[in-house]
């Protein structure tokens, strides 16, 4: 059971909604971290008092120290910053709530000091799973997942003894904005449709992700990395509902399955009280007013970035560190509306065949991966 916690990216929408928990748990804030919404971390700061506040961006930084100055929160700038954050003494749980390769640093860093580790940032396992898990259970830290697939995913496997009996991980996906479209409708789409997710609220870039299922694709390499098994025994369904949040089949054909209402707070509680359950003051799933569940394979010419995740997490090494960089530099390209829906595979894919795969990669190895991506889709584009 949590009772002190540390947000990185308290700002963002589960950031936000861990705030929502917190308060409701009545848990003590030590630490909360954003990149330049200094309002709103002010706020923040304000309401839940806690020891240090981050900002990454150097000038929110001194903005927001000059506005705390008559509190008693310590200000920090700087990415350098977030690690020292995650490696707060007072804090026994660390939130990592930042989107992309910035939170894989201070994940590190919170393992290192043995905390639990609720994990909202999946870049850092697609990145680095090996390393991370390796890294974990050396020190003995835990790491309890928030997205909703995997939270599902770790409760259904509560009652399993050995890994051995599990046969699949059937990841549920709600099939995005697009889905049922043909290549030539989902090729028209623009930003502005994108963001359209049918039925969760989240930011930008993971909206995008959805759209594209690069999100599912990511979330297929999290799952394979978290729980040690290969490809195979990793599955998706297209469940439009997004009330089954994942399902776990058995080697003697049980299929267990966590069902809930499409609410972050209700996996941002488990992870907060695990391995108890809280009480929650929202209403309950009603079986009887909710739609009829359906289930359906997911169109992977439609939505080809699925498949190139999967190749990727074949490949191995720091070919995922290469997918990640690349889709978040191709994301950015298109929420600046600078290219089209589609281009998001192709320059992703050009990354992954431009840059070799390096076995069992090193931290520095990882980071220079996604940094080479990174570029290769900006010189794409611009060429």
């Amino acid at each position: 059971m949590t009772n002190t916690i540390s947000i990185l990216g308290s700002t963002g929408s589960i950031g936000r909604q861990t705030l929502d928990v917190a308060e409701q748990l009545g848990l003590c804030v030590a630490a909360l971290t954003a990149n330049s919404s200094v309002d709103r971390l002010e706020a923040q700061v304000r309401k839940f008092h806690p020891r240090l506040a981050v900002m990454t961006e150097e000038a929110a930084a001194r903005d927001l120290a000059v506005r705390l100055k008559d509190t008693d929160t310590r200000v920090l700038g700087g990415f350098a910053a977030l690690e020292e954050a995650a490696a707060l003494p007072e804090a026994d749980t660390v939130v990592t709530a930042v989107v992309g390769m910035v939170g894989l640093r201070p994940t590190l860093a919170a393992i290192g000091e043995k905390k639990r580790i609720a994990l909202a940032n999946k870049e850092t396992l697609v990145c680095a799973g090996e390393l991370v898990m390796d890294a974990a259970e050396k020190t003995g830290a835990e790491i309890i997942p928030v997205d909703s697939e995997h939270s599902a995913i770790f409760q259904c496997l509560q009652g399993c003894a050995r890994r051995q009996e599990i046969k699949r991980l059937i990841l549920t996906c709600s099939g995005g904005p697009f889905y049922g479209m043909n290549t030539v409708e989902a090729g028209r789409m623009t930003k502005a449709d994108a963001l359209k997710h049918p039925n969760w609220t989240m930011g930008p870039k993971i909206t995008v992700d959805c759209a594209t299922l690069m999100n599912k694709g990511l979330e297929v390499i999290e799952a394979m990395r978290l729980y040690r098994l290969p490809l195979e025994q990793v599955d998706v369904v297209v469940h439009r509902q997004s009330i089954v949040h994942s399902l776990v089949e058995f080697r003697d054909g049980a299929v267990l399955a966590q069902l809930g209402t499409p609410d972050m707070r209700l996996p941002i509680r488990y992870a907060m009280t695990y391995p108890e359950r809280g009480e929650n003051p929202a209403d309950p799933l009603d079986l009887l007013s909710c739609p009829p569940l359906t289930f359906a394979p997911p169109d992977r010419e439609v939505f080809p970035c699925l498949a190139l995740a999967e190749e990727a997490a074949v490949r191995g090494g720091t070919a995922c560190a290469v997918l990640n960089g690349a889709n978040e530099e191709a994301v950015r390209l298109f929420l600046a509306d600078r290219i089209g829906f589609y281009d998001i595979f192709h320059l992703t894919k050009k990354a992954i065949a431009a840059l070799p795969a390096v076995e069992k990669p090193t931290l520095e190895e990882i980071l220079e991966a996604d940094q080479a991506a990174r570029e290769i889709v900006s010189k794409e584009h611009f060429s």
